[in-house]
């Protein structure tokens, strides 16, 4: 097996990884040994989109023509103004 020294880990990220550890009652070292295998062993497809991603989806033409009237109706009559 290799070894391997992690430099610069920001405070928070040690604690939770701590937290996590102490909740399982393992090793530090181990949780941030599975939480490594965790994302490695993650198929790249099924891995979460970048947020970037998203907001672009949210910033596109719709792929049909919609009515805004209707929506907005719609929206009114529920009361989600």
């Amino acid at each position: 097996m290799a070894t391997m020294m992690i430099r610069n880990v920001p405070d928070d990220l040690k604690r939770e990884l701590r937290r996590r550890a102490a909740d399982r009652g393992v090793s530090m070292e181990q949780e941030a040994r599975d939480a490594l295998a965790r994302g490695v062993a993650t198929p790249v497809g099924r891995r979460r989109k970048p947020i970037l991603d998203e907001l672009r989806k949210l910033g596109a033409m719709p792929t049909e023509p919609f009515d805004l009237k209707q929506v907005s109706d719609e929206m009114w009559d529920e009361g989600l103004r």
